[in-house]
């Protein structure tokens, strides 16, 4: 077992790939004026972004075959840091899509190596409060980017997102400079046995073995493209939507698309409590049903304000266990050979959610109106539930 040192640096890097997660959707209204671009070119960095990561995120295999886990952490903070550090001072949008190359790589880079390395030196719990750390780190992007935008003065409002993305990168290459100095802990660790916990499997009676049920191999990846459009498109236009819509103005949209990240981590760090005693069909039959309360809360014009906001955290709730939920119950739904094909298409399937659907709402939302984008992230969790259940019912 790693060192508990090493284990805080491992929650660190969890918390350094949520960190840029949610700046873009806080910035856009601010950075489109400034760049002159409208509403849907938020879903083209999007798009950038999420393919590099998918791009790594396959790679990843190969990558640690050559390299430890604590290098990829440490060379992709710098990536990202330095991309972000670019944000701040790109003088084009063209300039912006460049830089979302290396951010996109590095991010999807962390996933998969601290996923992997978590999953053989720490146990289950720990493999759950590793994503709520996620939300720490995506809870706090949107939160610095929402205070910088409400500290400029009303002469430098226009371009006051570019301190907040030199805030973001600084404190992602502090982190990467924390991963450099302390290698020596990860080549340790490489060099100790894994854990020999089983993390994911049950128990023989209760896992079910399915390999040769083709419809249902490729349903569980399903899922995961759904999930992805309702957590990333809520992150990226949900703060629009508040300012377009409810003449909010762009620090307190912030603010409150912060305030869902932080639904998603508090959720992650009690399902980590509790997963165990609920079951993980449980515990995504009910994250589903409150956010699909969420979004119809948070869909309702005629309602004040605070419904929306109130809407907005319930569905950052009702997220919170669906992700961690369903990539565990794969090793339940299939034998060990298939899951672990299954397991691979559930994680490419979230980054190609992660590609089409945010950026589909944006043109959604630029022909038909943007009140349209959160009723439709509603019958995006009200299908997940539906596909869901059909899937509980093939395995």
């Amino acid at each position: 077992m790693a060192p508990t040192l090493l284990l805080v640096l491992v929650y660190a890097a969890f918390i350094s790939l949520g960190l840029p997660d949610g700046v873009v959707g806080v910035a856009w209204p601010a950075m489109r004026q400034t760049l002159n671009q409208p509403i849907e070119a938020a879903g083209l960095i999007t798009l950038v972004v999420t393919a590099g990561s998918a791009l790594s995120g396959f790679a990843s295999g190969h990558v640690l075959k050559r390299l430890s886990a604590g290098v990829v952490v440490m060379l992709s903070g710098w990536m990202t840091g330095l991309s972000l550090l670019g944000f701040a001072f790109a003088p084009s949008f063209a300039i912006l899509l460049l830089l979302a190359v290396p951010l996109g790589l590095g991010a999807g880079s962390v996933d998969a190596a601290m996923n992997h390395f978590v999953a053989r030196h720490y146990s289950s719990r720990h493999m759950n409060w590793l994503h709520a750390c996620w939300g720490m780190g995506a809870t706090a992007g949107p939160l610095i980017m929402g205070l910088a935008l409400a500290a400029a003065s009303s002469a430098a409002a226009s371009d006051a997102w570019r301190a907040g993305y030199q805030i973001v990168g600084s404190l992602q290459l502090a982190l990467a400079l924390g991963f450099m100095l302390t290698l020596r802990l990860w080549r340790l660790a490489d060099a100790t046995p894994a854990a020999q916990e089983t993390v994911h499997a049950g128990p023989p009676s209760v896992r079910r073995q399915n390999p040769a049920n083709p419809w249902a191999q490729w349903l569980a990846p399903f899922l995961f493209l759904l999930y992805a459009g309702i957590e990333v498109g809520t992150s990226l236009w949900a703060a629009t939507v508040l300012i377009e819509q409810r003449q909010m103005s762009n620090s307190a949209a912030g603010l409150w698309v912060s305030g869902f990240f932080g639904a998603i981590m508090a959720g992650r760090f009690a399902t980590g409590l509790v997963s165990q005693r609920l079951g993980n069909r449980r515990l995504v039959r009910c994250g589903l049903m409150v956010g699909f309360a969420g979004a119809c809360l948070f869909s309702l014009s005629v309602l004040p304000a605070w419904c929306a906001l109130a809407g907005l955290a319930l569905l950052g709730l009702g997220c919170a266990p669906i992700y961690p939920s369903l990539m565990h119950e794969a090793a339940a739904r299939f034998d060990a050979d298939t899951a672990a094909k299954v397991i691979g298409r559930q994680v490419g399937s979230a980054y190609i959610g992660c590609v089409l659907l945010p950026a589909g709402l944006g043109l959604m939302g630029a022909s038909f109106g943007l009140g349209l984008i959160m009723p439709f992230i509603a019958v995006l969790a009200l299908g997940l539930l539906w596909a869901s259940e059909v899937l509980n019912r093939m395995t």
